[in-house]
C-alpha cells in the first residue's frame, strides 16, 4: 500500500504541473489571430515608435470585414488598407488632451505581421497616457498586450481586451506607468478571474487527491 500511496502522490503533482502548463500556455500562445501586441517605445532625443504586431490571419480577417466592398488585389493595396485601418481604430493621448499624430507608416508582411509608425506629439514630461486600440475587436476573444518602454521607467505591460473596452488610462507615478483608479477594477477583475480559475482547479484536484490518499491510509490501518 505504501507504493500505491507514493504513486498517487506522484500522480497528484503531475496533474498540478500539467494544469499549470496548460494555463500558462493559453496566455503565451504566439501568432494566433486573437493575440496581438501594441508597443510604444521611446528612442533617443524623445523620438517615439509605435509597433503593432499580430498574425497575418488577424489583419486579413479585419481587412475582409471592413473593406468587403473594395477587396485588395495586390500586397501593396493590402498594406495601405492595414495602415488606414490602424489609424482609424487607434487613439493615443498624453496628459489628458494632447493627442499624437502618426507618420505614413510601413507594414512588414509575414506570419507575424508588423505595422510601424513614428509618433509625433509626445510630451517630454508625461503625466498620463490614454490608449484605445479597437483594430482587432471583431476577432473573438482578442486581447492585445500594451507595452510602454520609456527610458528610466519601469518595464510593464498591460492588456487591452473586451473587458476594458480595449482601452486603458495610465498615470505616471515615480517613473512607473500605473492603471488609473477608474480603470483599476476592470484591469484587476480580468487578471483576478484568471488567477481564481487556476487556483480553483488546482484546489479541486488537490482535495480529490488528498481524499484518495486518506482512503488508502484508512484501508492500510484496518
Amino acid at each position: 500500500m505504501a507504493l500505491t500511496l507514493i504513486k498517487n502522490i506522484k500522480i497528484m503533482f503531475k496533474t498540478i504541473f500539467f494544469l499549470f502548463f496548460v494555463l500558462t500556455s493559453i496566455t503565451a500562445k504566439a501568432h494566433q489571430p486573437d493575440v496581438s501586441t501594441t508597443m510604444l517605445v521611446e528612442k533617443e532625443n524623445n523620438v517615439w515608435i509605435l509597433q503593432i504586431s499580430a498574425s497575418l490571419t488577424a489583419f486579413q480577417q479585419e481587412i475582409r470585414t471592413h473593406y468587403a466592398e473594395t477587396p485588395y488585389k495586390t500586397p501593396d493595396e493590402f498594406r495601405q488598407m492595414v495602415l488606414e485601418h490602424i489609424k482609424k481604430n487607434l487613439t493615443i493621448r498624453f496628459n489628458k488632451e494632447q493627442e499624437i499624430t502618426l507618420s505614413a507608416g510601413i507594414v512588414k508582411l509575414g506570419h507575424e505581421t508588423k505595422v510601424v509608425f513614428e509618433v509625433f506629439g509626445v510630451p517630454s514630461n508625461i503625466k498620463s497616457v490614454y490608449v484605445k486600440n479597437t483594430a482587432f475587436k471583431e476577432i473573438y476573444k482578442n486581447q492585445s498586450a500594451l507595452v510602454l518602454l520609456k527610458d528610466g521607467f519601469e518595464k510593464e505591460h498591460f492588456i487591452l481586451n473586451e473587458a476594458n473596452d480595449h482601452t486603458l488610462s495610465l498615470q505616471v507615478d515615480n517613473d512607473e506607468f500605473l492603471v488609473m483608479e477608474s480603470d483599476q477594477s476592470k484591469f484587476l477583475t480580468s487578471r483576478m478571474l484568471k488567477s481564481l480559475i487556476a487556483v480553483l482547479i488546482l484546489l479541486f484536484f488537490s482535495i480529490f487527491s488528498i481524499k484518495k490518499i486518506n482512503s488508502i491510509l484508512r484501508m492500510d490501518s484496518r
